[in-house]
């Protein structure tokens, strides 16, 4: 207390605090552990102190302490790592690596510490497949301190990868996990709004190159381009909600986050992809990238949801890089190939090999419906879509049909060899886009030979047990589900007698895929 216009006085040792706010370390023990609660420090420097002055006496007594309440504050100088219970998965943030070698070892560590705790970077689903377990491997980019942050000393480097990352539609989907599509964790920009590839050309155009500008004008140029289509900011392929937001201080760390990334199973698939991030990073940083952006359209959720247009893209990204000195082989990513198109199975007649393999769908969040009290929005996961490759097919006789309807075969440049895709509803939820399209499952592959009108062979794809049995519980190991996989898949099972075959008009916005949703 004081007279009116003078500097407060602040209380003596045992005397009220009066008005002014005193922060207090609360200490209460519960269940036998004593609890210490930090209050909020704006400075490192005293959090430090304070905690130190706790281990002294936690010594001194003989007595173990528990910590807990508000974190340290916020500084380049203090490694951060947290552990946080996310949905179905834990989520680890670990804190930043200044070298390969400390990747390597930070990303071995992790998976290392997982296993021994019985947690596993995988899962296997009902039906045997193998999959992620659905959290997320971002890749989070920046400096020891915002100023160091190479996104805003060149804000040129994420206009390249923006732009490339756009023009390469490989880099989005190769590593993502099952639910990619406008209305996913990470969409990309052009998936999110339809006129969104001419507005961001329009963006990136007003990023210089290789010259000074204000932290803040990346922030201000893409933050309402990189969203998902409710305006999400961190909900999208590239966020930048943490490179130099004027809002909040949280938001100012020079950070880019890389979302479209599913938990690989194993570490070194994990730094696969971090090096060929680093390595493009480095490319752009060279040699910033001017390619026009490309308008994919339709081509987006048509020809980059086969495996084939997806390796032949990225076969192109492996070229470029090693052209620009960074010699990568192709081989290296040959496992997230296998895990994010298994193989479903193939069959040989005469010298014609049909292969199955397991392609991209993009799935839709539904509207909003009453469920239990509340409002619940449901993913539309019934559409699935596979992949058919043939070999050695000869021209004006074979023909390749599902469910007695033609496949839109197109040639892969390779003597002899076409690809197709196949959509498809797998199962009939209660809640589903046109609830009136009845399920398609199973699916008969024939190889048609058009000059006897017959089915010469051909193969069967279940999408549940055919016997009926179909399992209630997950898988309890690999073998388990290798079994589940091998189950639903018939080297057999053409359709017998004279074929009269359906051939639909190729469809003119989706000509690599057949939809059968379209033929009852």
């Amino acid at each position: 207390p004081g007279s009116a216009g003078a500097e407060p006085t602040p209380p003596g040792k045992g005397e009220s605090a009066g008005t002014t706010p005193r922060t207090a370390l609360c200490i209460e023990p519960r269940h036998g552990i004593l609890h210490v609660f930090m209050p909020p420090i704006p400075l490192l420097e005293d959090w430090l102190e304070l905690v130190a002055a706790l281990e002294d006496t936690a010594q001194a007594l003989a007595m173990g302490i528990l910590v807990e309440g508000y974190p340290p504050p916020r500084d380049h100088r203090l490694n951060h790592l947290a552990v946080t219970p996310d949905p179905g998965v834990i989520e680890v943030n670990i804190h930043p690596a200044h070298s390969w070698r400390e990747v390597v070892a930070t990303t071995t560590m992790l998976y290392e510490e997982a296993r021994q705790c019985r947690l596993g970077s995988e899962k296997f689903m009902l039906d045997g497949r193998h999959t992620g377990t659905g959290g997320g491997n971002h890749i989070t980019m920046g400096g020891v301190a915002p100023g160091d942050s190479p996104f805003l000393r060149r804000p040129d480097l994420l206009r390249s990868m923006l732009a490339y990352w756009h023009n390469h539609p490989a880099l989005s989907y190769l590593f993502s996990g099952l639910f990619i599509g406008p209305t996913s964790q990470a969409p990309r920009p052009d998936e999110a709004r339809s006129e969104s590839a001419y507005e961001l050309g329009l963006a990136l155009d007003q990023l210089p190159d290789q010259a000074i500008c204000p932290p803040w004008l990346v922030d201000r140029v893409l933050r309402h381009l990189l969203v998902d289509l409710t305006g999400n900011t961190h909900r999208a392929q590239f966020s930048i909600d943490k490179l130099y937001s004027p809002d909040s201080a949280s938001g100012r760390l020079g950070l880019v986050e890389l979302r479209a990334m599913e938990m690989p199973p194993h570490a070194r698939m994990s730094c696969a992809q971090q090096l060929l991030v680093r390595a493009l990073v480095a490319r752009f940083w060279a040699a910033p990238y001017h390619a026009r952006l490309v308008d994919w359209g339709t081509q987006l959720h048509d020809r980059f949801m086969l495996p084939f247009f997806i390796e032949q893209d990225f076969q192109e990204v492996i070229a470029d890089l090693g052209d620009s000195g960074f010699p990568f082989d192709g081989e290296w990513f040959a496992p997230h190939r296998e895990f994010r198109f298994p193989r479903i199975g193939e069959i040989t007649h005469r010298g014609i090999r049909l292969e199955l393999r397991h392609a991209l769908e993009p799935w839709h969040v539904l509207g909003e419906e009453a469920s239990g009290g509340g409002n619940s929005r449901y993913v539309d996961s019934s559409l699935e879509r596979i992949q058919v490759t043939a070999f050695g097919l000869t021209g004006g006789r074979h023909e390749v049909a599902v469910n007695g309807i033609a496949l839109p075969l197109h040639p892969t440049g390779r003597a002899s060899e076409f690809v197709a895709g196949v959509r498809f509803r797998a199962w009939q939820p209660p809640s589903c886009l046109h609830p009136t399209i009845g399920v398609h499952a199973p699916l008969v592959v024939d190889l048609v030979d058009g000059w006897n009108s017959r089915a010469v062979a051909g193969c069967t794809y279940n999408v549940a047990n055919p016997t009926g049995r179909n399992p209630a519980s997950f898988p309890i190991n690999a073998n388990d589900a290798e079994a589940r996989r091998g189950a639903l898949f018939s080297p057999h099972g053409h359709t017998p007698g004279p074929l009269r075959l359906a051939v639909p008009e190729r469809d003119r916005d989706y000509p690599f895929t057949l939809d059968l949703r379209k033929f009852g």
